[in-house]
């Protein structure tokens, strides 16, 4: 994919500068899985073209991990829809109080949609009910990052679905295309007077080829290419970049070697002193992994599964941690002077876990103030997400 780099940062470029101007799961038996394959229109002016400082607002991004749907998954959806139809609001219902507060709110859509009314089909390849577009929207998702090694599970088609159905519900998507147009073009969006770009890019697509004449179906993670795009982005006006990277090692709590390797690269990219990246939000590894600030800009190296049924790990054995994961939140605060960086002011992770036998998605520390006995839970994430000394950087676990 690094032959499209040249091309498709001068198209983000002008893009840009118009706009300024202008994966297992079951009833209660878990699924097996190869270990080869676990698993808007709101372009503004630049704010710091506004005026200085002090006329600009901060807020707050808040991204969280994989949306897996296994068969177990959609079987509990098609029940809280009461046998009609499929709803998967009340899975999520527990952490929408921490979703919609946020100023910007980024998940990740891991699989592909299939037609409605389907057949839809869990692990290994995945087409999950649209209505799970309707249920991210109703949460308080903005967006979502659709790059993966499963976005090519159904083809060119199963990509157009899903793509078509977050429309829909109003939710913007980075990391996936229909067209070589809509590839071209950056996923824009406002929070407080910010403009955010998000970029997404995933380490392969499970064998799939690219369909047939649409080299730019999928963001292929290469570290040239996501340079070129940040810096088109950053070139033409965006105030902050975000980039999420579908990548790691499953079931590895450290992040590997070519996460770290990436991960020194893209924040030390700089272009007059500015970084080009602001924050790079991970997904993929099934488990929670640690959280980092690289050469000033904060990492979250895998944020864990949000939704997925009981996980077997590469042994065989049900793996607790596949229903472990974190919410990221941070709060960035506008720049001391026009032209100069969006810095985090404030970096949080919200523990989370996945009830598969309620079909639930926990906020972990609301329920343990509630009396839940989950808090051994909560603390093995929080110590996960520390592992790697992010508190000496002012990272807290949050509410």
């Amino acid at each position: 994919m690094t032959q499209r780099t040249r091309p498709g940062a001068v198209a983000v470029a002008a893009l840009l500068l118009a706009a300024a101007t202008g994966c297992a799961g079951a009833d209660r038996t878990p699924e097996t899985g190869a270990p080869q394959r676990q698993d808007t229109e709101r372009p503004t002016a630049p704010s710091a073209a506004s005026g200085g400082a002090s006329a600009q607002r901060g807020f707050t991004l808040l991204a969280s991990g994989d949306v897996l749907p296994h068969a177990s998954i959609i079987r509990q959806a098609s029940a809280d829809a009461g046998g009609s139809g499929y709803d998967f609001r009340p899975m999520l219902a527990g952490v929408k109080p921490v979703v919609s507060r946020a100023d910007l709110a980024i998940c990740h859509m891991e699989t592909v949609y299939g037609e409605k009314g389907g057949p839809y089909t869990g692990y290994p390849a995945f087409k999950s009910p649209p209505e799970v577009a309707a249920a991210l929207k109703e949460t308080g998702y903005d967006a979502c990052s659709t790059a993966s090694n499963h976005t090519l599970d159904d083809g060119a088609a199963g990509l157009a679905r899903t793509l078509d159905a977050l429309d829909a519900a109003g939710i913007k998507h980075a990391g996936s295309a229909r067209t070589a147009g809509e590839a071209a073009r950056p996923t824009l969006m406002r929070a407080g007077t910010a403009t955010v770009v998000h970029l997404a890019y995933t380490y392969d697509t499970n064998g799939y080829p690219l369909p047939q004449g649409q080299p730019w179906a999928v963001n292929l993670l290469d570290e040239k290419r996501i340079v070129a795009d940040a810096r088109a982005a950053r070139k033409a006006g965006a105030d902050i970049v975000v980039v999420s990277p579908h990548w790691g090692t499953e079931w590895q709590t450290a992040p590997d070697e070519r996460q770290l390797a990436l991960g020194r690269a893209l924040t030390a990219s700089k272009t007059g002193g500015r970084p080009d990246i602001d924050l790079i939000i991970g997904t993929h590894a099934h488990i929670p992994q640690a959280y980092e600030k690289v050469n000033g800009t904060w990492i979250a190296y895998g944020m864990g599964d949000q939704i997925a049924g009981d996980m077997i790990n590469y042994s065989g054995a049900h793996d607790p941690r596949g229903n472990q994961s974190t919410l990221a939140r941070f709060t960035f605060v506008p720049p001391k002077a026009p032209g100069g960086r969006w810095e985090v002011g404030r970096a949080e992770f919200v523990p989370q876990w996945f009830d598969t036998a309620a079909g639930r998605v926990v906020n972990l520390n609301a329920a343990v103030e509630g009396g839940a006995p989950l808090g051994a839970v909560r603390d093995r994430i929080r110590e996960v997400a520390l592992s790697r000394g992010a508190a000496k950087d002012g990272l807290t676990m949050g509410k």
